[in-house]
């Protein structure tokens, strides 16, 4: 993972003027990309995403995607063209894998295009894309839902749950893929300031203070590493597909602040 140079893609992306959606993604997928093919990711990528928001501060955004026959999934981008933060997650998987499922909630600050990218370790990009409605409420600036102190004194608290598996695609291969995967969840407790939140009583910004990273190890060995950005909703939550045989979690979060929490969970007879 190159954390330096992810921070400035973020960095770049959230300095982009106001663009049409295009544009906009236009611009971010110069940054990222430069001038490297994104293929058609059609039979590779299956997003889910709802067609309007009910809760633009926490919306549920989730993606399937199987590595073309050959390869195997090396990185995973989420981009909401229209987010004040664009690139809005990016996973590093440590082990690539033939498959990668992920369901996370997200902020989505106004009506978006979404782009969810994969890179397999042949080097090849592929991309698709659906277009996300909001209701209005403007999910970047809105006031925290949970009492700061409390937060403060909560920060950093996760919960791992394993169980079940990951939802079918009708989509051949992405169906057979879900069959073969569990699927963990990892709740984080932390407020996600944006740094566009208004203090209700002093009238102040809050300042900006964010998960940035999210290690996952299974078994002991690395598998996926989340780089956040102020598009993770407040109190997050982190849905990812994790081979059935896997009998041990070790969750590791840093936040923008510096503070590391740790959790870990064994999976005896999962």
């Amino acid at each position: 993972m190159r954390p330096l140079a992810l921070a400035a893609a973020f960095l770049c992306a959230t300095a982009l003027p106001a663009l049409a959606n295009t544009e906009a993604w236009d611009a971010v997928k110069a940054q990222l990309y430069g001038d490297r093919a994104l293929l058609n990711g059609a039979d590779i990528i299956a997003i889910d995403a709802p067609y309007r928001t009910y809760d633009d501060a926490r919306t549920d955004l989730a993606a399937q995607i199987v590595a073309p026959a050959g390869a195997q999934i090396a990185k995973v981008t989420v981009v909401l063209d229209e987010n004040p933060m664009p690139v809005s997650a990016v996973f590093d998987l440590e082990t690539p894998q033939p498959g990668f499922y992920f369901d996370i909630t997200m902020r989505v600050n106004g009506p978006t295009p979404m782009h969810v990218i994969a890179e397999t370790t042949d080097g090849r990009l592929f991309v698709s894309e659906t277009f996300v409605k909001t209701s209005g409420q403007g999910a970047c600036a809105a006031p925290p839902g949970t009492d700061p102190e409390i937060a403060l004194a909560t920060l950093g608290q996760m919960n791992i749950e394993v169980a079940g598996t990951v939802p079918g695609v009708d989509a051949g291969r992405l169906t057979n893929l879900a069959s073969r995967l569990g699927r963990m969840d990892v709740d984080i407790s932390h407020p996600s300031h944006s740094g566009m939140q208004m203090d209700q009583i002093s009238l102040l910004f809050i300042p900006m203070r964010y998960v940035e990273n999210v290690e996952i190890a299974l078994d002991g060995a690395g598998y996926v590493d989340l780089t956040g950005s102020i598009s993770l909703s407040e109190n997050p939550r982190l849905g990812l597909a994790v081979p059935q045989s896997t009998r041990s979690v070790d969750v590791t979060m840093t936040d923008t602040n510096g503070t590391v929490s740790r959790a870990h969970k064994d999976l005896a007879g999962y």
